[in-house]
């Protein structure tokens, strides 16, 4: 069965990279694509409700030109819209992939639940046009979306590169596990050079399930690596994606273990934060 990976893009310098890294994807899984751009309320209303200006004594000559000022606006919006799905479409089409394109009118949440079903992974930016690129805000809909999709959700960083090692956080927890599972039969990240880590005391209970783990993914032709490392989670696996030259961290979201912390409020904005590279989350 082919895989689909579903993108949302906007107008900020995100989403290029979004772009790349599901033309990347898809191009070495052979998956195809589908990318949104959805447009808020305000963008695509044609007509303002300006009745009530009428009791101010305005003419109707200028209600006239306030309401064709909203429809000029909204055709301007469409095709802002348009533009962007285009340009995206061209940035995927570069691997050579099929692609498929989608204008729609609401909240992205909205979008996310109607479609998800037909997607099986879900690409997004770090920021939108909203956050700009300041370091210290994130995407308005990124946690949003993190919370909402039964899907694994992949948050593109500002700068696309190509993935060639990858870091995956290990607490065995269920969405851990299912973290491993889903990576193993992946075959985008197929030769790249994997590690699972534990942040934690080492224990023969781990032992056995990071090797079960590995197992895993040795199934689905990976040689994974396996290490301990002490300290916070956020901090530690901040640290090794900036230090240790890993192009992507793989983590369970709202798992059961000192990790759940990282996805609760504040801590998965700290968290998504502060890693530089793409972060790719399974519930």
């Amino acid at each position: 069965m082919s895989t689909t990976l579903i993108a949302f893009v906007d107008g900020s310098e995100y989403a290029e990279s979004v772009c790349r890294h599901a033309g990347w994807i898809a191009g070495r899984s052979g998956a195809d694509v589908k990318v949104y751009h959805v447009m808020g309320r305000r963008e695509a209303v044609a007509q303002s409700d300006l009745s009530g200006a009428i009791r101010l004594g305005a003419r109707t000559a200028l209600l006239d030109q306030l309401s064709q000022l909203d429809a000029e606006r909204s055709k301007l919006a469409h095709e802002v819209g348009r533009a962007i799905l285009e340009d995206a479409a061209n940035i995927i089409r570069e691997s050579g992939v099929e692609v498929s394109t989608r204008l729609r009118q609401g909240d992205l949440l909205d979008t996310l639940t109607a479609k998800e079903d037909q997607g099986d992974i879900i690409i997004i930016g770090k920021r939108g046009e909203a956050a700009g690129l300041a370091s210290d805000h994130l995407g308005s809909n990124l946690e949003r979306v993190v919370r909402a999709s039964h899907k694994p959700v992949f948050v593109a960083n500002r700068a696309f590169k190509p993935i060639q090692k990858v870091l995956i956080a290990f607490d065995n927890g269920a969405n851990a596990l299912k973290a491993v599972d889903m990576f193993a039969r992946n075959s985008a990240f197929a030769g790249q050079e994997v590690h699972l880590v534990h942040v934690g005391k080492q224990s023969s209970e781990m032992d056995t399930a990071l090797e079960r783990a590995k197992a895993t993914l040795a199934a689905g032709g990976y040689d994974a690596q396996i290490d301990y490392r002490d300290g916070s989670a956020s901090d530690v696996l901040s640290e090794m994606t900036a230090k240790e030259g890993y192009d992507l961290l793989v983590m369970g979201a709202y798992s059961h273990s000192r990790v759940r912390s990282l996805f609760l409020g504040s801590h998965t904005t700290e968290m998504v934060r502060a890693c530089k590279v793409p972060v790719f989350l399974v519930r």
